[in-house]
């Protein structure tokens, strides 16, 4: 099936949440007669109007996963909006003759456009590369709100089911258990018996070649990247400075006003762009 659904532009996340929250509450919860009729509507027939309320629908329940993921420390607003992307490629493949509901079977799509984006932008798991050590990411994460350490057991048990090793475990339990500590102590700190890592690590700035190196490592870096951005279209270029490079980052939705586009659009033209740029600075 090829046919094409676009989100609806009046009902996105942008900068009065509440209200995007208080309005998609308001949406009838479908009945399941009502529900069935209007996904054969749509997977028989192709009625983008159909597949429309579907979606408007199950606005609610993408609010409601996405808040489950606010401790990651990232845009509510963005979650949602990944989240919306995920529960339409859900209707656009849901078949009413599986028998089950369109919620049980968006679950899986919506988690994952969810999932990509955390895995994208929170430092911690740049290291979770594979498919096992995103799962376990993932159940770490939601085992933590209840438990403690794990016991050996636990990790076991746990490692066993999601094909991992032990050590990979306690490994990754470490890193999101784990927390900063100060690299110099502050002016007002008089606590003689705790030592920052700045005592005692080796002073290596004063270092002639070391220095020259990373001045030339860094304008070597700028040059590229200023390069890479030029090549750019306007709008692209900009979109990045927005929200990468500046201060004050935008959100999809207020660069969605800004263009007159849809905020998936944006998104789509900021990974388009961030691909180039990849593409031109390891040419």
């Amino acid at each position: 099936m090829n046919t094409q659904l676009k989100i609806v532009p009046v009902l996105t996340p942008g900068s009065d949440l509440n209200a995007y929250m208080q309005t998609v509450n308001t949406i009838p919860v479908l009945t399941p007669e009502e529900e069935k009729k209007l996904a054969e509507a749509f997977f028989y027939e192709q009625d983008l109007d159909a597949a429309r309320q579907l979606v408007l629908a199950h606005l609610r329940f993408v609010v409601h996963l996405a808040k489950t993921y606010t401790g990651y420390g990232l845009p509510v607003a963005d979650l949602i909006q990944e989240g919306n992307v995920g529960l339409m490629k859900a209707v656009k493949r849901f078949d009413p003759a599986r028998g089950v509901r369109l919620v049980s079977f968006a679950v899986h799509w919506i988690k994952a456009e969810m999932h990509e984006y955390i895995l994208r932008n929170w430092r911690i798991v740049k290291i979770a590369t594979t498919k096992a050590q995103r799962k376990l990411f993932f159940n770490l994460r939601s085992s933590k709100k209840s438990l403690g350490w794990l016991t050996n057991d636990e990790a076991k048990a746990m490692a066993e089911d999601l094909g991992v090793s032990v050590s990979e475990v306690h490994r990754m339990e470490g890193r999101l258990t784990s927390s900063d500590i100060a690299f110099d102590m502050s002016d007002d700190d008089d606590d003689d018996t705790y030592i920052s890592p700045s005592q005692y690590l080796e002073d290596i700035s004063a270092d002639p070649a070391r220095v020259l190196e990373n001045q030339d490592w860094e304008e070597s870096n700028n040059y590229g990247l200023h390069t890479a951005l030029d090549k750019l279209d306007d709008r692209s270029r900009d979109i990045l400075q927005q929200r990468w490079l500046n201060d004050e980052k935008l959100t999809l939705h207020e660069l969605a006003e800004k263009y007159g586009i849809s905020p998936e659009r944006v998104r789509q033209l900021e990974k388009n762009a961030m691909n180039k740029i990849k593409s031109y600075m390891t040419a």
